[in-house]
């Protein structure tokens, strides 16, 4: 067994935390608020009709949006709350509950690798400390050798930038592209979110 996540830990501290996270972004939907900037860059970044694994996919924008656009999608949250949300609020993709610490889908009958992998909504900062490296290994594993694995998180989430990159390249993985927002904002030293295009290098041994 890997440590639990710091997400599931939230919400056994508050059970209501992720109905809480679900009515969110309903309301924000409701609103006309734009939530579709993450699917507008994997889209542009995908060949049309990609494999897509959406990793940490929580109530499912992302993964439906990019399964309106015609790609195959495959949406992995550690929530069965989120997982049944998505179901529910945006069908299309094939939505799975598992740790990505533990993820191994071809066990779950999904063989073939992804042509790209994203996981945005800070869902690295929502893994345990001690299970990061693994995470990024596991991605690495699902990810095609020619394709890319896009990674979003904030600043100030205790993970640092710098840390995240060298995690990622001990996981195996190369770096094409940094960013400082989904609308391709460059990435500076000052900013405060990271964007991150990554594709397979060489592990490290």
């Amino acid at each position: 067994m890997v440590e639990q996540s710091l997400w599931m830990q939230k919400v056994a501290a508050d059970p209501g935390h992720s109905q809480w996270y679900i009515e969110r972004f309903r309301e924000m939907a409701r609103a006309g608020q734009d939530l579709g900037g993450e699917a507008r860059f994997v889209d542009a970044l995908a060949s049309r009709g990609a494999r897509i694994l959406d990793a940490g996919c929580g109530p499912g924008r992302v993964a439906g949006q990019l399964a309106a656009a015609g790609h195959d999608v495959v949406g992995v949250d550690v929530d069965p709350e989120l997982i049944e949300a998505a179901g529910q609020d945006h069908p299309g993709p094939r939505y799975l509950v598992a740790d990505l610490a533990e993820l191994d889908l071809p066990a779950r009958g999904v063989a073939e690798p992804f042509d790209v992998i994203v996981s945005a909504g800070n869902v690295m900062t929502f893994v345990a400390p001690s299970t990061r490296v693994e995470v990024l290994r596991r991605l690495r594993a699902h990810c095609a050798d020619d394709g890319r694995t896009v990674i979003g998180f904030g600043a100030d989430r205790d993970y640092e930038f710098g840390q995240f990159l060298e995690d990622a390249a001990t996981a195996g993985f190369a770096t094409d592209l940094l960013l400082g927002t989904w609308d391709l904002k460059p990435f500076t030293d000052d900013s405060d979110f990271l964007v991150a295009v990554l594709r397979p290098g060489q592990r490290e041994a």
